[in-house]
């Protein structure tokens, strides 16, 4: 491609809306352009990128035996309500109706369509395995949206489901699908992790993220660095403190503490340590009929370190949160403890209720806790003596640095990443509710196991630049620049000698398989330097007429700090061997 042919539209400076690199970056490059709030042009610049994920993904995707499709982004509502999903996805799920006022959705997502397709076109177990996969748009109405690809509304995906005969087929095929993810996020050349994560709402179990590791990352990666274990923060466990509860030392007392509400400022004020606190956390649980009436509500009160925050996945786990929770009103708590929140404690409660203790909180001795009394609180509680055992004592809290990493091979390190895949084994959440079954070898109807595996195509870029650029832009891994080679002619229009040796060593690049950039615009040096390392194009060859006398050419990666003489009749095979290493 010759830079006069294309479309190279650079920017000084970013849009003010622009907040993260990535976003910054990508629209100074011209690689995207806003045309709604988390919508999108991908321009010609970063459509090669985008391109170029794709290739790698579906040459792995085929390789690990998936078949390719394509499922409408319009899809009827009907499908989404055979889950319940129709009506439980909330707001992100953009629904439509049609001039016939019959429900659509925009697919987010493409569970329901692929297990119709599934149940019309597989009817026997000699049929199984199979995975249908697709790189299509998809659309979730985000409250917010922000970071450009990184949280946009629309979006492209990679998005692949797996069918199976029985549990232990599906979770093959599962393993198939994390080793192709890894073959994947490998050729992408960037730095990553896969670590153990919560299903969330899709639902199932055996989950795995993938993720760019990227110091502006929006997600906690905790990993032990002695060992191979990895989690993200809502699915690393916390472990039980091997010490047992120390005796109690001092008497409780009540302490004056006005308007200090907050763990930290009453430590500060008693000047002790803040892991001498325990905040009180009042959560509800409320239980429905069919017609969605609340007939019982459960009061919980959880118990946390005051150094310690709350895991609201791990809460949501807990038997006693079947049916859901929430934090608990005004009237609630004033019920319960007779008291605002900011002084609230487990001691002398005006109704008795159910009290979680994290494992930490219930080795404590001699700790302070709410006096449930506006501008005071309590010194020295201890467990037996000033209030009764808690109901349950479980992991309800995010891990910190330091803490014993759950395989016992050391302690915990935490790091951030942006996810950018994740991998699914569904189990038959979504074939039994939509009757999705096949005959076995034994003539009897079973329900199909799934599995589900996506990729975030257009978030990927985003997320290699946050992990690859500097003070002058980019810096793509090879495999998705968007050319892989730049060669820079200074003034090319005042010396053929530069024309004719950029053309020669442009036309060697393409017949050798090089995705190529010639600038013949005859930009000045300064700035057309500037633009292809905003771009991040990763290698470059300057001929300029000064070398050229010399029977010279230079050779630059956009990571070196200077430039590399190489002699004209050596710079291919130079090139190739930079582009091989």
């Amino acid at each position: 491609m010759k830079a006069s042919q294309f479309l190279v539209s650079t920017l000084k400076e970013a849009p003010a809306d622009a907040e993260v690199v990535s976003h910054k970056l990508m629209m100074r490059a011209g690689m995207i352009k806003k045309l709604g709030a988390g919508i999108y042009n991908y321009m010609p610049m970063g459509l090669r990128v985008i391109r170029k994920v794709e290739a790698i993904v579906r040459e792995e995707m085929n390789r690990a035996g998936a078949i390719e499709l394509t499922m409408p982004v319009v899809q009827p509502a009907e499908l989404w309500q055979e889950t319940g999903r129709f009506e439980k996805m909330g707001p992100e799920l953009l629904r439509i109706k049609d001039r016939h006022d019959r429900d659509f959705v925009i697919q987010p997502t493409s569970e329901e369509v692929v297990t119709d397709i599934a149940r019309q076109e597989i009817k026997s177990y000699k049929q199984l395995p199979k995975n249908f996969y697709q790189i299509q748009t998809k659309f979730r109405d985000e409250r917010r949206p922000r970071f450009g690809l990184m949280r946009g509304r629309e979006f492209i995906m990679k998005d692949a489901y797996s069918f199976d005969r029985d549990a232990d087929s599906a979770k093959a095929s599962y393993q198939v699908m994390a080793q192709a993810y890894r073959r994947i996020f490998d050729r992408f050349g960037l730095t990553y992790r896969a670590v153990a994560a919560d299903s969330g709402a899709i639902g199932g179990d055996l989950s795995e993220e993938f993720q760019v590791i990227a110091a502006t990352g929006e997600d906690a990666i905790i990993y032990c660095p002695s060992s191979n274990y990895a989690a993200n923060i809502e699915k690393a466990e916390a472990l039980a403190p091997q010490q047992p509860r120390p005796a109690s030392h001092e008497t409780m007392a009540r302490v004056p503490t006005p308007g200090k509400t907050t763990c930290e400022d009453v430590a500060a004020l008693l000047g002790l340590p803040l892991s001498r606190t325990v905040k009180s956390i009042v959560l509800a649980t409320d239980q429905t009929n069919d017609k969605g009436e609340i007939v019982k509500t459960t009061v919980i009160l959880l118990l946390l370190r005051g150094d310690h925050e709350m895991n609201e996945v791990k809460v949501g786990k807990l038997p006693l949160f079947a049916h859901g929770l929430r934090f608990a009103n005004l009237v609630e708590i004033e019920a319960h403890f007779g008291c605002q929140p900011g002084y609230l404690g487990p001691v002398q409660l005006k109704q008795p209720l159910t009290v979680v203790a994290d494992r930490d909180v219930a080795v404590m001795a001699d700790f302070v806790c709410g006096a449930n009394e506006v501008d005071a609180h309590l010194t020295g509680v201890n467990w037996g003596r000033d209030l009764p055992e808690p109901t349950l004592v479980a992991d309800i809290r995010n891990v910190v640095d330091g803490d014993l990493s759950p395989d016992g091979q050391g302690t915990l390190s935490i790091e951030r990443g942006i996810e950018v895949g994740h991998v699914f084994y569904l189990g038959t959440k979504y074939s039994k509710a939509m009757n999705a079954t096949f005959l076995d070898d034994n003539g009897k109807p079973q329900f199909m196991e799934m599995g589900c595996y996506g990729i975030g195509v257009t978030r990927l870029p985003a997320a290699a630049i946050e992990q690859n650029h500097d003070e002058r832009g980019i810096i793509w891994p090879d495999a998705i620049a968007p050319f892989t080679l730049v060669i820079c002619m200074v003034s090319p229009e005042r010396s053929p000698e530069v024309k004719a040796a950029g053309d020669k060593l442009y036309a060697e690049l393409l017949a050798a398989g090089v995705d190529v950039m010639l600038d013949d615009r005859g930009e000045r040096p300064g700035a057309m330097f500037a633009d292809w390392e905003l771009i991040g194009v990763p290698h470059r060859v300057t001929i300029g007429d000064r070398a050229l006398k010399e029977g010279q050419v230079e050779y630059q990666h956009r990571r070196d700090a200077a430039a590399t003489k190489v002699p004209v009749a050596e710079a291919l095979a130079f090139v190739m061997g930079r582009l091989k290493a």
